[in-house]
């Protein structure tokens, strides 16, 4: 892992925390992480059910943005940049 790759695994790990606190319900945080289609079940399942699923991604979103923002800049480059773990 480069000085570049680490600096630019420290970013994105602070953005999409508090994306996915904030705006998780909505699958913010994944479509900042390049998960498109993540992003888009997530938001469907919010949008299709009028809100009422959106509670639950809601919970998602918010248990994923403190994972991110708990792991080590290492460890979050690894699971989520360079291993494209998409769910927790």
């Amino acid at each position: 892992m480069t000085q570049s790759d680490f600096k630019d695994a420290n970013n994105k790990k602070i953005i999409a925390g508090i994306l996915g606190i904030l705006l998780g319900g909505f699958g913010i945080h994944k479509f900042f992480l390049g998960y498109t289609t993540a992003g888009i079940i997530m938001l469907l399942i919010t949008l299709l059910t009028l809100g009422i699923a959106g509670f639950i991604m809601g919970i998602i979103g918010l248990i994923e943005g403190i994972m991110y923002l708990t792991k080590s800049d290492q460890e979050f480059y690894q699971t989520y940049i360079a291993g494209r773990k998409p769910w927790f």
